[in-house]
């Protein structure tokens, strides 16, 4: 059966200017018969460098070309001709450019990305030609709204006809055909999309946090669509780190679609460039380039995401600004330097710095709720991360009313609430008053991995171990590749006493992230509630971070028998961290068999406001204190009975 070549989405019958070097004729050929097959008017010359006679004719079919389609080779990228015709769709923003064999586009070119046709074999009807018609129907603007044939030899009708049996996917309004759970019969959904960390081309290093804050926007503004999946951002930075190819990240991450891009800031211009890749084949979908001024920056977020949902042939209502914005291009690159520095969790001078940023936003627009909101979260890492015990409860009170602050001005924003919730849990120590802001915030952010992940822990903190469960579960689909999901995911087994099952997401957490703190600690308390002393010993002594280590390999040689080496440990935690460790000193007491002394750490705990009492109703290092009055007591005191 013959193929069923794409065919444009307008009836009228599109210009493209085929630019291309002689010695590469005979693609050329192939590539005009595929695109007059698929419905174009194409312009094209065999002899396009013949010389001066023919300057006047081309000049003419370049103006009224709709596209120029280039052909980028090692004997094209020398041509003059080629660069001056490619030049000409690039000022119009109408270049489609094509690599037949790998080699760099000249200067002036490279940002744009080509779409390969090293494989392409002149079929009319494959994939490569499909992509190429993408890219021209979204150079010329016009949405796309048909789908790549899934097969040479099913027609479109037939196609149609098996849909019923295949499914459809709703998305934004439009209906993409897919086959069984996705597109091409795989796990993969086709509503489903990586945002790639934006490259930043600036001369200045430092101007990196701009490109990560712009892909964070975008990646917010598709957010919004429902019925989309947008894989969260460790996930995606870390496949961008492995530097594995398209199909395999995709594959990877389980999505149709990456979108990759690359930031250029100058003065008061800013040069984006953004392409969309289909994860299938690895090939093109549509790329394009945008320069704006800085005045125009809050609209290129959605603008970028408006275009990539054109091309990936779905209708998405990104137009509609999120919420808790702020139209100050000042108090906006302050936030974007806060929130790449609070991302890192670098030390303790990257922390206060993110706070200053964050400050100095709110200073330059006092009713940016975002800001407000991470304002909130940096106080509350302060605290809990570097705060002597004398500096606590200044700094849950300035993130309580940090966090009411975004919830006044914006009550739908997703973060505010979150905001509000982690501080009265874990700084104010109200898991009760919490609920609210936690269950309100998963239902503005269900499409948010971080917030969908936060209101897992939550959940397991509380005693809600299905909903605990459920959530952390969307969260891996959201991120998987993010290290702190994988020991998310291992703590919530931890607290529901799944101790086997904690172990193997804890350990994936430690290869996607060997310095994340608190896990070798809880793997060491799983392998001692599971027996196994002599590894829970190892296990604690690989912890990086000395609170949880030293704890743990305390409880770890009481259990052992060996008081004295546990007592070492815990003299060692007391004289080292102090105060601040109350709660974990009270874990070791009550493992180590003394009551008393545990509830005594407590009381300190209790006194200082150590965030660490929000475990209480959970912990199975408390277990022996779990049956007493005094402890009932102290959950009733904290919220939790």
């Amino acid at each position: 059966m013959p193929d069923d070549p794409i065919q444009p989405p307008s009836e009228q019958r599109p210009s493209l200017f085929l630019s291309y070097a002689r010695a590469d004729r005979p693609v050329a050929r192939r590539l005009a018969a595929a695109l007059t097959a698929a419905g174009y008017h194409l312009w094209w010359d065999n002899e396009i460098e013949g010389g001066a006679q023919f300057a006047s004719a081309i000049a003419d079919a370049l103006d009224r070309a709709d596209a120029v389609v280039v052909l980028w080779s090692a004997h094209s990228v020398g041509s003059d001709w080629v660069r001056d015709e490619a030049g000409s769709g690039r000022d119009r923003h109408r270049l489609v450019p094509l690599t037949l064999d790998g080699t760099p586009p000249p200067l002036g070119f490279r940002q744009y990305h080509a779409i390969d046709l090293a494989h392409w074999r002149g079929r009319a009807g494959a994939p490569e030609i499909a992509a190429v018609t993408r890219a021209i129907t979204t150079v010329l603007g016009t949405p796309q709204t048909v789908a790549t044939p899934q097969r040479a030899s099913v027609s479109r009708r037939q196609a149609l006809a098996a849909a019923s049996g295949a499914g459809l996917v709703a998305i934004g309004g439009g209906a993409w055909w897919g086959q069984g759970h996705g597109w091409w019969g795989g796990a993969t959904e086709v509503a489903s999309i990586a945002v790639l960390p934006f490259r930043n081309l600036s001369a200045d290093p430092q101007q990196a946090y701009f490109a990560a804050g712009l892909c964070e926007e975008v990646r917010a503004a598709l957010r919004r669509v429902a019925g989309l999946k947008v894989m969260a951002a460790a996930s995606s930075e870390a496949a961008r780190d492995s530097h594995d190819d398209s199909r395999t990240i995709a594959d990877k991450l389980g999505v149709a679609y990456l979108l990759d891009g690359s930031v250029q800031k100058s003065a008061d211009v800013v040069r984006i460039g953004i392409d969309l890749t289909d994860g299938r084949t690895g090939f093109s979908r549509w790329s394009t380039q945008v320069d704006r001024k800085l005045t125009d920056i809050f609209l290129i977020e959605n603008e970028l995401a408006t275009m990539a949902a054109h091309a990936m042939s779905a209708r998405l209502a990104t137009a509609t600004p999120g919420v808790g914005g702020t139209s100050s291009i000042a108090a906006y690159d302050l936030f974007l330097r806060g929130r790449a520095l609070y991302d890192q969790g670098k030390d303790e001078a990257g922390d206060r710095q993110a706070l200053a940023d964050f400050d100095g936003a709110i200073a330059a627009d006092p009713r940016y709720a975002l800001a407000h909101a991470a304002r909130s979260r940096s106080l509350v890492t302060i605290a809990g991360e570097y705060a002597k015990a004398s500096e606590l409860q200044p700094l849950y009170d300035q993130g309580v009313a940090a966090a009411q602050q975004a919830i006044d001005l914006a009550p739908t924003l997703a973060e505010g609430q979150l905001a509000m919730g982690q501080v009265l849990l874990s700084g104010k120590l109200k898991p009760g008053p919490a609920r609210p802001f936690f269950d309100r915030a998963y239902q503005l952010g269900r499409s948010n991995g971080e917030i969908v992940r936060l209101f897992a822990l939550y959940c397991s903190r509380v005693g809600r171990a299905a909903d605990a469960q459920a959530a952390i579960a969307a969260d891996l689909i959201l991120d998987p590749l993010n290290a702190r999901s994988h020991r998310a995911s291992g703590s919530i087994d931890y607290a529901a006493r799944n101790y086997q099952a904690a172990i193997p997401p804890l350990q994936r957490a430690l290869q996607l992230n060997p310095l994340l703190g608190n896990t070798h600690a809880l793997i060491s308390l799983c392998r001692l509630q599971l027996g196994d002393i002599a590894g829970a010993t190892a296990e604690a002594r690989l912890e990086p971070r000395a609170t949880f280590r030293l704890a743990a390999l305390a409880i770890a040689r009481f259990r052992a028998g060996d008081r004295a080496g546990g007592r070492a440990s815990y003299d060692q935690l007391v004289r080292e961290i102090g105060d601040g460790a109350a709660y974990q000193q009270a874990e070791v007491l009550a493992q180590s068999g003394d009551p008393a002394g545990a509830f005594a750490a407590i009381g300190r705990a209790l006194a200082v406001g150590d965030s660490g009492l929000m475990y209480a109703a959970t912990d199975p290092m408390l277990d022996p204190l779990r049956k007493t009055p005094e402890f009932t007591n102290l959950l009733r005191r904290l919220g939790y009975a």
